[in-house]
């Protein structure tokens, strides 16, 4: 994205906020929902109506700051909900359209659209948590507008929620002076999320919806969300259903991988204690988050409110009683090209991550590489590409799909192959988000606008679960996936049912989960034999190995 797109794309994000107001003196009356917290007047078009920056929670600042969530008291008071609640503290980046709307620690909203031509009033509840690697995000993007969905589908209610990412919602203060008192730290953001469906369960009534038919779902880190509140005890019975895109439990980080994130913002905010960090103002944490974004943590498995082995509970049986639809693109590992600057950054960065992988494995599971690397073809950055598509997405969802099967629940997989337009993408991370919003006008993943046939389609896939339980359309029955068939749908212009996709790379790759392998770069040994091997071929050994990782380094970091 050059300059001026950049430019042009903050502008039109920004010009939509606005800040919601009490209201006072009279108000539309048939536009108003009442809820424990407060009325709420919501804005039409057409039949939907849009309510905006509702909030589900006390704002996290003050004395809350880095504390978990505490629901809002009870209110009569009237207010707007016409504009987006604020996004939470990030940086600003090309494809995360959410960050160029105005930031804050006061991020606990909520959105919420409603078809008033369908006056049921036990419709089902559609749940969405956005992705952006934990750090990045938010309602205001105009990916997530609920509009088009809920327009083609009015018995469904649909809901998406912000919640704290980055340096606001996952970081571990355990080893800091002060930091015993902030033990939820680590997993603010999934405690958020937990809070905003305490909120749904006791207020979506008012808006037409059943509090005992919510569905929950999420792309990406919102992905990894939706897998891993099954396995909190303290989000059970706010759900029905699961919808997890291109997640799962494997993005998450140990209390190990934990500490560098830490370490850095220790060095960039000098502070040496919680009353240190406590002392920052919101304009200081926004430029502290400019310096450590690109080191933000993935929610923690500390052992509290994610387990040490987020695999488990599954494998025990603990998330039976709900219903998970999961699946992963055949491309996912292709998104980054565009993330880090173009195929060049790419050749560069995967094979570094890739050689400090292969060091944690058992020499039999280093063969067990080996030999997939071997079965594939073409250039060696895209078997890499290929193992991690495997590792960190598709592999972790096939796991959680049949453990989940074993214990009899309800589990669907799909694995998605339409491609983006965009050069080299093919069907990346986050090219389906257009087709099952249905806003397909936003290109900014699909390059071009999405097919209006596939879009219905998946629309009604996603809502017949959200509805049923089965995503089975008409004419198209989606098999239950098992571990005797592993069934699959094949999300293609076409789509349909496939036996077991990819079999010989789910059989050769499997044993590996148990490695937790996740898309943590924190802490990469640059001194590996890719290195080495392009210092030795370099002009002249004009590079250093130092000097390639600061290369490589800055390659990861790229911005443009």
């Amino acid at each position: 994205m050059n300059g001026n797109k950049k430019s042009d794309a903050k502008k039109l994000i920004r010009h939509r906020y606005g800040e919601n107001r009490r209201i006072t003196g009279e108000y539309d009356r048939e536009l108003a929902v009442k809820c424990r917290n407060g009325v709420f007047v919501g804005g039409k078009t057409g039949d939907v109506t849009a309510f905006r920056g509702i909030p589900f929670a006390v704002p996290p600042t003050g004395a809350l700051r880095w504390k978990a969530p505490q629901s809002p008291g009870d209110s009569d008071e009237v207010f707007e909900a016409y504009y987006n609640g604020k996004s939470p503290i990030q940086t600003e980046w090309k494809t995360e359209q959410a960050s160029y709307y105005p930031q804050g620690e006061d991020c606990l909203y909520l959105n919420i659209w409603v078809n008033r031509s369908d006056s049921s009033r036990d419709k089902s509840v559609m749940v969405f948590f956005h992705g952006g690697s934990y750090g990045w995000g938010g309602t205001a993007d105009p990916m997530y507008d609920g509009r088009a969905l809920v327009s083609r589908h009015p018995d469904i209610v649909l809901v998406t929620v912000g919640y704290r990412t980055g340096l606001m919602g996952f970081v571990d203060f355990s080893e800091l002076e002060g930091g015993e008192n902030y033990p939820d730290a680590p997993n603010l953001g999934i405690l958020d999320q937990i809070e905003a469906l305490r909120w749904v369960k006791e207020n979506i009534c008012s808006f037409g919806g059943d509090p005992g038919n919510v569905t929950v779902f999420g792309e990406s880190a919102g992905g990894g969300s939706v897998s891993l509140l099954p396995v909190i005890p303290q989000a059970k019975g706010l759900f029905r259903r699961v919808i997890a895109e291109s997640g799962s439990v494997a993005l998450t980080f140990s209390k190990k991988e934990c500490r560098e994130f830490t370490a850095r913002l220790l060095k960039a905010s000098r502070a040496r204690s919680m009353d240190d960090l406590l002392a920052l103002d919101e304009t200081q944490l926004r430029a502290l988050n400019e310096k450590v974004n690109f080191y933000n943590n993935f929610p923690q498995r500390d052992g509290r409110i994610i387990p040490t082995n987020p695999y488990a509970p599954y494998v025990s049986g603990v998330t039976a009683d709900v219903d998970l639809l999961i699946g992963t693109n055949s491309n996912e590992m292709n998104y980054w090209i565009g993330e880090i600057g173009g195929v060049v950054p790419f050749r560069f960065s995967i094979p570094v991550k890739f050689e400090n992988d292969l060091r944690i494995l058992e020499q039999k599971d280093k063969a067990r590489v080996r030999r997939f690397m071997k079965s594939q073809s073409g250039h060696s950055m895209w078997r890499m590409a290929e193992f991690y598509n495997e590792m960190m997405f598709r592999l972790p969802a096939i796991c959680q799909a049949q453990e989940h099967a074993r214990n009899g629940g309800r589990a669907y997989m799909y694995y998605w192959t339409v491609p983006s337009a965009m050069p080299l993408r093919k069907a990346c991370h986050a090219v389906e988000l257009a087709y099952v919003f249905g806003n397909l006008d936003e290109t900014i993943y699909t390059g071009e606008r999405a097919d209006e046939t596939l879009a219905e389609t998946v629309m009604q896939m996603w809502t017949n679960f959200a509805r049923t339980g089965d995503p089975s359309v008409e004419g198209l029955e989606w098999r239950r996936y098992d571990t005797e068939t592993r069934a699959s749908m094949v999300i293609s212009m076409q789509p349909h049912m496939k036996e077991d996709v990819l079999r010989e790379q789910r059989k050769l790759l499997f044993p590996l989960l148990r490695y937790m392998i996740n898309p943590s770069y924190t802490s990469l040994d640059f001194n590996v034999p890719f290195v080495r091997k392009v210092v030795l071929h370099s002009a002249a050994a004009a590079l250093t190995v130092a000097g390639v990782a600061v290369l490589v380094k800055k390659l990861l970091e790229q911005n443009e």
